[in-house]
């Protein structure tokens, strides 16, 4: 059987993405990306689950990563590596996204990476490389390869750009960059989104198995095994129901251009009501850095675009990752301290009576105008003890397109991140090593993990 044209269009991809010039602006994209992802898999790192997660892997899957929290005579494989730095990267829901692709392209592919780097020694130049290309890959499937209501995208595409960039690493051609993309495809799970709609932090461990499917598909590729031809396109049609392929994206359309990084540790759409508490506190007569009493509010109201409220209308969540997706929490949070960050989903800030009784009071209210053509927007209402009414509209945050997280921000985020689980001048010295992803020259990209691990030195800073 002949392969559709759609086929042919990936094969052009392939081949184009592998011989195209990076432009400095992908380039600085892709370093951004690896600094905020793994300054968000640090923070989840603290999570108990994610603790315990990582000595079992390396009790039953040992290997030469050395790895944050564990003792230098223990690391963990390639495989463990990439899916516990997954998983800890999306812990907070603090990490990357991509509206064109409806889904994080980023995360698994920055994991793939840098567990195989780390392993073998391979330049910081080489993983740029490779990243690059997995994640444009990654985000075109993304756009082609859209779920069926009840599904949740993690368990799906990611791990195409994944086997991109990993079989990129290995020192791949087009044909094999192909192969590992075609043998991930054909293996995809079905995963559902019931885990968030019960409140279960299972999720987290959807991207990464992605990151490790993608590296098994891409070693299966650079050991000949045979890839069928038409996987990703069977994949959409017996998978999602999807009929004949679209256009591809060019690749003039560089998709890590379009990429948000986040502000704050929760789904998008909170991040616009967590955006108006800020803005009324900065209203509020003599708060300034206080801390917000319940006995200082009145009516609490936030009218937002609809699908805000269809993703992240949960209230009174139970669970961390349902506050992530429930915009009365973040609201609440972010009016009470001022702001928001991952210790917010853990003991004592998770259970304040302060922030409870404030997210029992917030009126959520759908309000289609502010979701006109597209648009995101909020308003929020308050009245505080006096009777005084304060009211703000936001309609961006940092991170849409025209406004994106500057570099000093993703650093100062870093630096607040690795700072939960490892010193301050450590992290401080991590986000500006020489060792790290501005490094020069043909650095060596482990030398910089053997510092977030505790091991050596981050290098001088620039």
């Amino acid at each position: 059987m002949s392969p559709a044209p759609a086929l042919d269009e990936l094969d052009d991809l392939i081949e184009q993405l592998l011989a195209a010039a990076q432009p400095p602006a992908v380039r600085e994209s892709a370093r951004l990306l690896v600094l905020d992802t793994v300054g968000c898999a640090l923070a989840g790192m603290q999570a108990p689950p994610v603790r315990a997660f990582i000595e079992h892997a390396a009790r039953l899957d040992p290997g030469p990563i050395p790895w944050p929290g564990l003792p230098a005579t223990r690391g963990l494989s390639v495989h463990g590596a990439a899916q516990v730095l997954a998983m800890a990267a999306c812990w907070d829901e603090a990490c990357e996204g991509l509206a064109y692709a409806h889904g994080r392209p980023g995360v698994p592919v920055v994991a793939a990476v840098l567990a195989l780097a780390s392993s073998t020694g391979c330049t910081w130049h080489q993983a740029l490389d490779a990243l690059v290309v997995g994640y444009e890959i990654g985000g075109r499937m993304g756009n082609r390869l859209r779920i069926k209501p009840g599904m949740h995208v993690d368990a799906g595409w990611p791990a195409l750009g994944a086997a991109a960039a990993a079989a990129c690493l290995m020192g791949g051609d087009g044909r094999a960059v192909r192969a590992a993309v075609e043998i991930a495809a054909a293996q995809l799970p079905f995963g559902l989104y019931l885990p968030i709609a019960q409140g279960a932090d299972g999720r987290n461990t959807y991207l990464g198995h992605a990151a490790s499917l993608g590296i098994y598909a891409a070693a299966a590729a650079a050991a000949g095994v045979c890839a069928p031809r038409g996987a990703v396109d069977e994949h959409a049609q017996v998978a999602l129901s999807l009929g004949p392929a679209g256009v591809l994206a060019p690749v003039g359309r560089w998709l890590l251009l379009e990429g948000y990084l986040k502000r704050w540790p929760a789904v998008r759409h909170v991040h616009y009501g967590i955006a108006a508490a800020q803005a009324i506190r900065m209203q509020w007569p003599g708060l300034g850095q206080a801390l917000l009493e319940p006995g200082q509010v009145g009516p609490i109201l936030l009218r937002a675009y609809p699908e805000a409220l269809t993703y992240c209308g949960i209230r009174a969540p139970r669970t961390p990752i349902q506050a992530q997706f429930s915009l009365s929490f973040g609201v609440s949070v972010a009016l009470r301290f001022g702001d928001l960050e991952p210790q917010a989903y853990r003991d004592p800030i998770f259970s304040d009576p302060g922030v409870r009784e404030l997210e029992r009071r917030v009126e959520l209210r759908p309000d289609a105008e502010l979701g006109a053509a597209g648009q995101r927007a909020v308003v929020l209402e308050v009245r505080d003890a006096q009777g005084r009414s304060m009211a703000v509209r936001v309609d961006t945050v940092e991170g849409d397109p025209g406004h994106p997280l500057a570099r000093a921000a993703v650093r100062s985020k870093f630096i607040r991140c690795a700072g939960l689980l490892m010193p301050a001048p450590r992290a401080v010295d991590a986000a500006d090593s020489r060792h790290g992803p501005w490094a020069e020259g043909d650095v060596a990209l482990h030398a910089w993990w053997r510092c977030l691990a505790g091991e050596g030195d981050a290098g001088p800073s620039p």
